[in-house]
């Protein structure tokens, strides 16, 4: 468990991918499928609670979602980019394995040459463990402020799993079960600029986290693995969900221990959003109040590391989030890891 007192979570900035496809259009697709093993339409939806996901054009790169980003970032919170001290780069989607992801974000967005940055992967948990990673060096003085991005591109995910699922006639109701997950994947870029926070703060602040690493488990979402011509992901998502409450579980009694910081303290909660049977039992097992969870998981899917902190920004972008409120970001991501981030939005 850790605690901030110098962190402000200045300005946020998103950029939602301009192709919108529909849980029907997928299905539409599969409808072979759908009638060979006598799948009904509309499960795909009834299963996630997503109704539609976002997709970027053909050819975008993670670095170039992460930059337009990065761009709606600088420009809400009329910055110079010179002044940026610190770039990270969390996603899952990365354009290569070397050099960096953050090295090509940092050319496009024009930083400084004496910015430090760097990669940090964590499945979808990479944003907030790079929260937490600025946030160390804000506090401990070593940097004034920086830059976190992500930018997630399932593109070829999808399609992968979609043309997957169509050639393969061996597939059972059984055996396509841990590709359904890929179907609920979906694109987005989010940014975040934190800097040292004032004396008298009217921006939030990141002040309370606690986290939690179940690895037993770490077999149960593999992607990426079974060549370099495909993206597929195996999931096995009923014990991956059964697991991952566990492990939020033990988070949350560490994280919650904290005075202030019970559940009736905290006026909304932003999620790592899988599924809406995830988030059901998620608040069912916590003992918290469902309507206190912002969503956007109907019309954005799981989009990976940009889920929790999209959400954040929306809730704010829409006054669900407030001054003179506590928020949450409850973020859970295959490993099994866990991360609990408090943020105090003082009047």
């Amino acid at each position: 468990m850790i605690d901030y007192k110098k962190v402000c979570l200045d300005t946020f900035g998103y950029e939602l991918p301009p192709r919108v496809v529909t849980s029907g259009e997928i299905e539409e697709r599969l409808e072979d499928v759908y009638l060979r093993l006598r799948l009904p339409k509309g499960r795909l939806e009834l299963m996630s609670g997503i109704s539609s996901r976002r997709l970027w054009p053909q050819g975008t790169t993670p670095s170039q979602a992460a930059t337009l980003a990065g761009q709606r970032v600088i420009e809400k919170a009329a910055i110079d980019p010179g002044d940026i001290d610190c770039l990270l780069f969390t996603s899952v989607s990365r354009d290569m394995m070397e050099p960096a992801t953050a090295s090509f974000v940092h050319n496009n967005l024009g930083l400084s040459e004496k910015a430090l940055i760097f990669d940090i992967s964590n499945a979808c948990l990479g944003f907030l463990d790079g929260m937490v990673m600025l946030a160390n060096m804000i506090e401990l003085g070593q940097v004034e402020n920086g830059l976190i991005v992500s930018g997630e591109t399932a593109e070829e995910l999808l399609e992968s799993t979609i043309r997957k699922l169509v050639l393969d006639t061996t597939l059972n109701r059984k055996t396509i079960k841990p590709a359904f997950a890929s179907l609920t994947i979906g694109s987005g870029a989010v940014g975040l600029f934190m800097r040292r926070a004032g004396d008298n703060e009217n921006r939030p602040r990141l002040v309370h986290g606690a986290w939690r690493a179940n690895t037993r488990h770490s077999d149960l979402c593999h992607g990426g693995q079974t060549g370099t011509d495909t993206t597929l992901m195996a999931t096995n998502s009923e014990e991956l969900l059964r697991q991952g409450v566990e492990t939020a579980r033990r988070t949350w009694q560490q994280f919650s221990a904290k005075q202030g910081w019970e559940g009736h303290s905290i006026d909304r909660f932003f999620c790592h959003q899988v599924g809406s049977a995830h988030a059901r039992l998620l608040f069912d097992t916590l003992e918290l109040p469902a309507e206190k969870n912002f969503e956007t998981l109907a019309g954005l899917g799981n989009v990976g590391s940009v889920s929790a902190p999209v959400t954040m920004a929306v809730a704010m972008e829409q006054q669900a989030f407030l001054p003179g409120q506590k928020g949450a970001l409850l973020g859970i991501g295959s490993g099994i890891n866990c991360m609990m981030l408090g943020v105090e939005w003082q009047r």
